[in-house]
């Protein structure tokens, strides 16, 4: 016998996932043209961070990690890109953590480094810019850069001391 809270649930998953893809179209539709003399600075090394005062990120409630951004590693360079260390947390307090760089005006994320419970940096070899509503595994860096990182969804925000104020609301 077929459960029908199962089935309500499966179709409110099944809308909510078609509202987040349209949002997205949305948000892509409202960049700013690419500059075509715009170089990507040479990103620093992946920063020491910490999990004790990790900013959240408003995750939506069907999302079993939580996400929560170091503000002591968050940078916004001469070429716009917001860096930052991301940690995700699993129920059991295993920790993954990523050291990434948002391009707002095009609507982008590039993972530099990974780490896990250890917090050794794992460098990526190549890493490569994704848009940020491409089917990622987790959509932390498209709701980062629409509660804080982006400010009117085509620039970096002023100053980090704006993004933290933007993730504490």
């Amino acid at each position: 016998m077929f459960n029908k809270n199962r089935a309500a649930s499966i179709r409110a998953q099944a809308l909510l996932g078609i509202l987040a893809m349209t949002l997205a179209t949305s948000l892509q539709a409202q960049l700013a043209p690419e500059d075509p003399d715009w170089k990507e600075s040479e990103a620093p090394t992946p920063p020491a961070f910490s999990v004790d005062k990790l900013l959240p990120l408003a995750m939506p409630p069907y999302v079993s990690l939580t996400f929560g951004i170091d503000p002591a590693t968050l940078t916004i360079a001469a070429d716009g890109i917001v860096r930052y260390v991301v940690v995700a947390r699993n129920a059991g307090g295993s920790i993954n953590a990523m050291y990434e760089g948002i391009r707002c005006s095009t609507g982008e994320v590039k993972t530099y480094a990974r780490a896990g419970n250890s917090g050794v940096w794992s460098v990526v070899a190549e890493p490569q810019w994704r848009g940020l509503t491409d089917n990622l595994p987790s959509k932390h860096a498209w709701v980062f850069a629409r509660q804080a990182a982006c400010d009117g969804r085509a620039a970096a925000a002023s100053t980090t001391a704006d993004i933290v104020k933007a993730l504490k609301k």
